[in-house]
């Protein structure tokens, strides 16, 4: 049994019908000759049964604390169902990219069920160019973007054979009583007010260099320029529970060249093509604003031989420069504003807590998210952030599952109220997967997004000189296969 941390926790908490906090991954797969889309979601099923102790995530559930009065514990669940937790759609006809997305979209919707352990997986079949789609979701309680890929480990193999595992030993359900539930949320947060406590002149004497060099180096280092409200935009509104999604593809090369150069990171390369994106998507929904968007960007406190399943990162602001109409000026102002926000980030991570008390914050948390959602606040506020992006490195070697070669992997993630759109990109074996999620009454449509996503790249290269190897995905292209039912 183990209590949940104050990040994890808040999670569970701030989730509504409207705000499902879990997080995802969509694939295609090419399938093996002569093996259908039954035949995959069997082979998955069987393989999980075998795999479902390698990860805890899949074999554990919350057990919720007395009266809610504290954050719930994780505790082993010995009855797992695999016929709930692994599921297989089929597409309507004709089985392209538009159906396939939509699939995604609704099963990103859905909110998981509390009862049980909080993931699922979804094989999907009937798509026109015979491969496989595989979908699964795993609570942001559960995992944050770094533990969501050290899962793929247990999800996927390295070889188109699955590998050999040891036979997992009996499990053993835990059945924590009221009175051991209370304990353990009492030793929790009083470990925690110990911890406050012993580091408060840390943090104290941190932040107060932090107000005081973002104070004097603002204008030259550029931190000035990320704290400051964004706009109000179509993106910042009060959301619904209905959702969108879109993915793109470009090469990981590609996007290294870009940034080598540019004297960037590929992290400011991506950011500079989501700008271009959101400036062509906000020029045809009510006109580009005089003030630039500000993007939350998740950071990562996770130490590299951290391999815990639970959330550890913090969230910095990153202005987009969105105003700037040329992309190579604009790139440069967010190299510098995505640089001065790493170096504040950076200074403050060792006082950042990602586990806190946590008695009361269930009501707390849940009733002001409830408050928050009903009150109309999202559209009314100005806007701290406009949307979220998020960069998590992924696998740069080729996956497989159930014999299955995974030629894609998008990730998706979280909208919020007031921000309506969330764009998370990860690498996997030489390609940068972008995932555009959104409310859809914030975003109709998130394709045409993914479309200005590959304008802004071309016009980026096209400024570059000299211009590197066109970034365009090889025809037809990972995101266009379930479009025109290609095989590679």
């Amino acid at each position: 049994m183990k209590p949940l941390s104050g990040l994890d926790g808040a999670f569970l908490h701030l989730e509504t019908g409207q705000t499902p906090m879990h997080v995802a991954s969509l694939h295609l797969f090419d399938l093996p000759a002569g093996v259908s889309g039954a035949d995959f979601h069997a082979a998955i099923q069987r393989q999980m049964r075998r795999r479902i102790h390698l990860a805890p995530v899949f074999e554990r559930k919350l057990a919720p604390m007395p009266l809610q009065f504290a954050n719930p514990a994780w505790v082993r669940d010995a009855a797992v169902d695999l016929d709930h937790h692994v599921q297989r759609v089929t597409l309507p006809a004709p089985g392209g990219l538009a159906e396939f997305e939509a699939c995604a979209a609704r099963l990103h919707a859905e909110l998981l069920d509390r009862h049980r352990p909080l993931w699922r997986l979804t094989v999907i079949d009937g798509l026109a160019s015979g491969q496989a789609g595989y979908y699964v979701k795993v609570h942001h309680a559960a995992v944050d973007g770094q533990a969501g890929v050290l899962l793929a480990r247990a999800l996927f193999d390295l070889e188109p054979k699955p590998r050999a595992l040891p036979r997992a030993g009996p499990v053993r359900p835990e059945h924590p009583g009221m009175a051991e539930l209370a304990a353990a949320a009492l030793r929790h947060d009083a470990a925690q007010y110990v911890k406050l406590v012993r580091h408060l002149p840390d943090v104290v004497r941190t932040l107060a260099g932090l107000f005081t060099s973002a104070g004097a180096g603002a204008p030259r280092t550029g931190m000035g320029q990320n704290l400051a409200f964004g706009p109000h935009t179509p993106l910042n509104v009060q959301i619904t529970g209905e959702r969108c999604f879109a993915g793109a593809a470009l090469p990981l090369d590609a996007l290294k060249r870009l940034a080598a150069a540019h004297g960037a990171k590929v992290n400011d390369i991506v950011l500079a093509l989501a700008s271009g994106a959101l400036r062509r998507w906000l020029a045809a929904h009510g006109g580009i604003p005089r003030r630039p968007l500000i993007a939350a960007i998740p950071v990562s406190l996770r130490a590299a031989d951290d391999t815990e399943f639970s959330t550890q990162a913090t969230m910095t602001l990153v202005n987009l420069h969105t105003h700037v109409a040329d992309p190579l000026r604009r790139l440069a102002a967010i190299r510098d504003a995505a640089g001065a926000a790493k170096a504040l980030t950076g200074r403050a991570k060792s006082v950042l807590p990602t586990d806190f008390p946590s008695i009361a914050v269930p009501w707390v948390l849940h009733g002001l998210a409830s408050m928050y959602g009903r009150s109309g606040l999202a559209g009314a506020i100005p806007p701290i952030a406009n949307l979220v992006i998020s960069n998590v490195p992924g696998p740069q070697v080729p996956l497989f599952a159930a014999g299955a070669r995974m030629r894609t992997y998008w990730p998706l993630s979280i909208p919020e109220h007031g921000l309506g759109l969330n764009l998370t990109v990860l690498s996997y074996d030489g390609t940068m997967y972008f995932g555009f999620v959104a409310a859809r009454n914030a975003v109709p449509e998130a394709r045409a997004l993914a479309v200005a996503l590959q304008a802004a790249c071309d016009e980026l290269v096209a400024k570059t000189r000299p211009a590197p190897p066109t970034a365009r995905r090889a025809a037809p292209g990972p995101a266009r296969r379930a479009e025109h039912g290609a095989r590679r």
